[in-house]
């Protein structure tokens, strides 16, 4: 009775030990399914790069834009003491030009 339940024991083990192993079409599947995933990481790997490199650029451009309204805002002050000492000059000359005509007036006069 030992040996017939030892014998069937086997039996049961070996059978279940076959049924729970993959066979190379489950294989080739799950090695397919991986080679598939692989190359999703690899796509989205570069598509990452591609964004870092497209954020780097933008950060370069915005940086470049400040600078240059940086400039832009020393060159508008520039611009706005020139139009300050251009009116100044304006009001001098016009001042000069009132004294001139009131002593030719006046000279006129004599």
């Amino acid at each position: 009775m030992k040996s017939r339940f030892v014998m069937v024991t086997v039996l049961v083990f070996v059978a279940a030990l076959f049924t729970g192993c993959a066979t190379t079409g489950d294989l080739d599947k799950v090695n397919a399914r991986l080679n598939e995933l692989s190359s999703k990481v690899d796509q989205a790997q570069m598509k990452a790069d591609q964004a870092s490199r497209d954020a780097a650029a933008a950060k370069a451009g915005v940086a470049d834009a400040s600078r240059q309204a940086a400039q832009a805002g020393e060159a508008a002050k520039k611009a706005e003491a020139a139009a300050a000492r251009a009116e100044a000059a304006a009001k001098l000359a016009e001042d000069n030009a009132k004294k001139s005509e009131a002593i030719f007036m006046k000279s006129m006069k004599k």
